[in-house]
């Protein structure tokens, strides 16, 4: 497996994910994959095999690429259950789980890249229009919930190098979310955080 690569940005998640963590973390996460594409049956999880910071309540999304190709991606913003725990059930669904993809096949793991983001806290904003939003955004550091009646959405931080400015950022949660973009719609929520976010690819031969 190729070295594990971070992405910082000037908000950490406190207290951070070390190196040596981040590691196991990755290797779980592809480990997980790998074990239902040898076996068909879904892994186990001995949490106590982790350290501590890795048993503590964590929240987490991991997204599946094949350079640049979009594999998978689910996760959750609040922590509910151990980071390990957290990290591995989504890397597994990622792979298998996700409606939007098709389930990962054996010659897609051999060049497949695990992004792991752990989630701080959500900070709940004080905003009634999409220019207070607007202002409110920190392009490149902040990840983005909004939340209404029927409607929910989420965009990471790694989504804005995809994006053109804050507006293009915007106008893709809104249609995520299912709203008209440019509209603001009353007693909408919305809420900022911060990820650590690091990755690996694994080359080799394909699972089987």
């Amino acid at each position: 497996m190729s070295p594990t690569r971070s992405h910082s940005s000037s908000v950490q998640v406190v207290p951070a994910i070390s190196p040596t963590d981040r590691k196991l973390l990755l290797d779980a996460a592809l480990s997980a994959i790998e074990h239902t594409l040898r076996n068909g049956d879904r892994p186990t999880i001995d949490v106590e095999r982790f350290p501590e910071r890795l048993r503590e309540k964590g929240a987490s999304f991991v997204t599946l690429r094949r350079g640049s190709e979009l594999l998978g991606c689910i996760g959750t913003l609040e922590p509910f259950q151990p980071l390990a725990v957290d990290v591995v059930e989504h890397a597994w669904a990622a792979a298998f789980a996700d409606p939007r993809f098709h389930a990962l096949g054996s010659d897609e793991f051999a060049d497949l890249t695990v992004e792991v983001s752990v989630l701080g806290p959500l900070h709940w904003l004080s905003v009634t229009s999409l220019d207070e939003l607007r202002s409110a955004l920190r392009p490149g550091v902040d990840g983005l919930l909004i939340a209404t009646d029927g409607h929910r959405a989420t965009f990471l931080p790694s989504v804005w190098p995809d994006v053109r400015d804050v507006d293009d950022f915007l106008d893709l949660l809104w249609r995520k979310a299912a709203l008209t973009p440019g509209t603001w719609v009353e007693g909408l929520k919305a809420a900022t955080y911060q990820v650590d976010h690091f990755e690996q690819t694994r080359h080799g031969r394909a699972a089987g």
